[in-house]
Formats: structure tokens, C-alpha cells, sequence
């Protein structure tokens, strides 16, 4: 009888910990190589992390709810005969397999919370919180620790799914791959190495941009877990509770501090009557396909984005340069069931208002579901956020570093407004605007916003013109 002690991966690039947040296996349990045995939580996202190992679940080294370092006992598998099932051929095979199927223990459906509906707002499907959302740097989806593989004629020689999700999101073609690794395994390292190549030749810089939000740890955890593995809680005073930060609730202390520390930020707002807008809306309600509001606004915001490049961009400040983005991957603030995400609407730049629409219910959609992929949460190049949806007016909002502004949009409300020298009632919401003042002066974030404000007040005029 062999024993394989399987460490916490490596989950993404800086990160040093993760939670446990779901065993999806119990003790004594029959596993196969590849098969996801726990759900764990980094400050970047949750991800299913596989076993290397094929045999019978010996020792889990944690409770749910407990935080691990990178490279701590995670699981304990013990094999019935020597060497079965610890080396993985391609994806999924043990050798002399003969065939390239993928072996998975069944399993039920995890099980997740949904939210209630968002609340009802007539600024759009998007359900942003008040808060400014954060983005933590782009996770990069890791090999599991201890696989080695053997080779394959025909066929790339990858020893983790995770690698091979991770050159699927980015179109890498593992064919094309000469594996550093072991028996010349093809490594994590690799695939990044050629994602690297590509943005080269492309000329596209990266833009780490997002966060998965935190998940509670399950309330229950196995008696037969070791307490040892669960942090100790600090004593609380009389009438306090104490709440440890997670991983997500770290990873945003450290970018709102960051954000505050080097971005001198400056906030501009303006009232706008949306009537005709609101009009416009309601004259198309009933048409199939026809854009809701946020997408009209998601539309004006693409627009003025051209006309002003430079809030659809980057600083960096070691060359003391602007960079300037062609592509605009507008970044949607949604409110989920596990916290405040970010996903983006990718190429915006080339979408009409209905394909807008389309594409920010998708997004919105999926986002709620908790099916974003890291590449939708890590791309945005600019934010809309939508707090109107919570009935709120305005805010200044915290920049998502490393972006340089961020746009919001209040609550849509009756308000007496001025109209030929007569008051009369109008729909007023208003617009706020927080950009970088070290890539612009006031005079541009002002013509920005008259841009997105004007097309709101004269919507047919405005889409006459794009």
C-alpha cells in the first residue's frame, strides 16, 4: 500500500493561500486520477482542484472553511497496487489505456445558492452594487502539483486540466507546444510563455482586471477533520462579533488601498434628463430585441470612449506613458450571490445598441449564475456601474486600479425641471464620473461626460450619428 500526500497547487501567479470552501469527496472514498476532489477559494476565484492520484481517499488535511498555504497537505490517497493510477497520459488515461476518455467519479451538482431578482430599476438589467468594484489582479489556473505523464504519439502531453482549460480560455494551441516539463510534459509555465508570444505580436496589452468574489464556507464541517486545521478565533469583547477576512475581502483591501495610495482621483457629476431616452425606451418596449436603457447608455459610453481614448486606457508609470486601448471591453458591475463582479462585455466597440443589450443580459446573466470566466472578469477596460438599480443618486466611486476612470449611473427619477423657461416634471438621473487626474485635466472628463449626457437627452439625434 502506497500513500500520496497531494499539496495545495499553485492557484494563480502571487497568490501564497487558499480556502477550503467544499469537499467534494469523503474519506475512504474511491477517486480517479483528474477527478475534482475540493472546491477552494483564492482572493481571485473558486475552482475545482483535481487529484493527481488515483486510489482511496486516506486523510483530508482540512475542515471546509479553513485556509491553507500553497504547498500544505491538502489530501491523503492511498493506492491498492503499486504505481496504478499516479501517472496521467494525455488527459485522463492511465497507460495502456489505449484511448484518451476522461475518468470521473459521479457526482451530484454543487449545490449554490441564488439570490432573489435584483431589484427593479429602469437604468437597466444590470444589478451593480453601491460600492466601487474591485479588481484584483487575473488568475492563471495552475497545474496540480505531482503528475507526471508519458508520451503520446499524435498528441500534445498535458499532465493537468487545469492546464488545458487555461490554453482553451486563451486559444492556445497545445500542438504548437514544446513542454518544458518532464518526458517533455507541457506545463503551466509553457502556455503562459505562448500567451505572452501572442500578446507580443498583437501588440495588446494585458489588463489584470478583475476579482471572483468570496463564497461562505459551509457551516458544517466534518467532526472527523482535525480542529487543528481551523484557525483559532480571536476572543471578542462584550456586545462585538469578529469576522476574519477572507481571501476575496483581502484581495480588496489591498487594491481599494492601492487604488487610493497612487491614483489621484477627481469626481465630476451632471444631472441629465433622460425623458427622451425614457421615451424612446417605452415606445420599443414591446418590440423582440428591442435595447433596454442601460444598453442605450452602454452605447453613448462606447462612443464618447472614441472620442476620448484616453479614459479607455492604462498608466504606466515606470516608462511615464498613457496607453491607449483600441479595443473597449466594457466592464458591467454586477451584484451576485458571493459578492460584487465585474465581467466585461468584450469589443464593445463593434456592437449597435441591440447587440449590447444582448450581450449585457448575457454577461449579467452568467454572472449571476457564477459562470463568468476569469477572462470575462479580467478584461475590462473601463466600468459602468448601474447603482441606480439600488435606488441610490450618485457616487464617488474608487477606480478599478489598473484602469484610470469609472462611470455611474443613478436612479431614474420625476423631478420639476426647467424647460423653455417653464417648470414642468421630467425623468432626471444623474450621472457621476471618477477618473485619473494624472492623464487629463478637468476640460477632458468634462467633454466626456457632455457626450454621454447629450446623446442621453437627444437619443435618436445621437444614434443618427454612430
Amino acid at each position: 500500500m502506497t500513500a500520496h500526500v497531494f499539496t495545495l497547487p499553485d492557484l494563480g501567479e502571487g497568490l501564497t493561500e487558499a480556502e477550503i470552501v467544499r469537499w467534494l469527496v469523503a474519506d475512504g472514498d474511491e477517486i480517479q486520477v483528474d477527478q475534482p476532489v475540493v472546491e477552494v477559494e483564492t482572493a481571485k476565484a473558486v475552482v475545482e482542484v483535481p487529484s493527481p492520484h488515483a486510489g482511496r481517499v486516506a486523510t483530508r488535511h482540512a475542515v471546509e472553511g479553513a485556509t491553507l498555504d500553497v504547498g500544505a497537505p491538502l489530501l491523503t490517497v492511498a493506492d491498492a497496487d503499486e504505481g496504478s493510477g499516479n501517472v496521467l497520459v494525455g488527459y485522463g488515461t492511465k497507460p495502456g489505456a489505449g484511448g484518451s476518455r476522461r475518468h470521473r467519479r459521479p457526482r451530484a451538482a454543487a449545490s449554490r445558492a441564488v439570490d432573489a431578482p435584483a431589484p427593479a430599476s429602469p437604468t437597466g438589467p444590470a444589478s451593480p452594487a453601491l460600492a466601487s468594484p474591485v479588481v484584483p489582479a487575473s488568475p492563471a489556473l495552475a497545474a496540480s502539483a505531482g503528475v507526471a505523464a508519458a508520451p503520446v504519439a499524435g498528441a500534445p502531453l498535458v499532465a493537468s486540466p487545469l492546464v488545458r482549460r487555461l490554453a482553451r480560455r486563451a486559444g492556445v494551441d497545445l500542438s504548437t507546444i514544446r513542454g518544458t516539463g518532464p518526458g517533455a510534459v507541457i506545463t503551466r509555465r509553457d502556455v503562459e510563455a505562448a500567451m505572452a508570444a501572442a500578446a507580443a505580436v498583437q501588440a495588446a496589452p494585458a489588463m489584470p482586471l478583475s476579482a471572483a468574489p468570496a463564497m461562505p464556507p459551509s457551516a458544517a464541517p466534518a467532526a472527523s477533520l482535525s480542529a487543528a486545521s481551523v484557525p483559532a478565533p480571536r476572543a471578542a469583547g462584550p456586545g462585538e462579533r469578529r469576522v476574519p477576512l477572507n481571501g476575496f475581502r483581502k484581495a480588496v483591501s489591498t487594491v481599494l488601498s492601492r487604488s487610493r495610495a497612487e491614483i489621484p482621483e477627481a469626481t465630476v457629476w451632471v444631472d441629465v434628463d433622460a425623458t427622451p431616452l425614457w421615451e424612446l425606451r417605452e415606445r420599443t418596449r414591446g418590440d423582440a430585441g428591442a435595447p433596454g436603457l442601460l444598453a442605450y447608455v452602454a452605447r453613448f459610453v462606447v462612443a464618447a470612449l472614441r472620442e476620448y481614448p484616453v479614459f479607455n486606457a492604462r498608466l504606466d508609470t515606470e516608462r511615464q506613458e498613457v496607453v491607449e486601448l483600441d479595443e473597449i471591453n466594457l466592464g458591467v458591475a454586477v451584484q451576485t450571490d458571493r459578492g460584487l463582479v465585474v465581467p466585461a462585455v468584450m469589443g464593445a466597440q463593434t456592437m449597435t445598441a441591440i447587440q449590447l443589450d444582448a450581450a449585457i443580459r448575457e454577461t449579467t446573466g452568467r454572472a449571476r449564475r457564477n459562470e463568468s470566466t476569469p477572462g470575462e472578469l479580467t478584461a475590462g477596460t473601463f466600468t459602468l456601474n448601474n447603482y441606480g438599480a439600488f435606488r441610490v443618486d450618485g457616487s464617488a466611486a474608487i477606480i478599478n486600479h489598473p484602469q484610470v476612470a469609472i462611470l455611474g449611473l443613478g436612479r431614474i427619477i420625476d423631478r420639476p425641471w426647467v424647460v423653455d423657461g417653464a417648470l414642468t416634471v421630467r425623468k432626471i438621473t444623474q450621472l457621476s464620473f471618477v477618473f485619473d487626474h494624472r492623464v487629463c485635466d478637468g476640460g477632458a472628463a468634462a467633454g466626456f461626460m457632455r457626450a454621454v449626457a447629450d446623446a442621453m437627452e437627444d437619443p435618436l439625434k445621437a444614434l443618427a450619428r454612430l
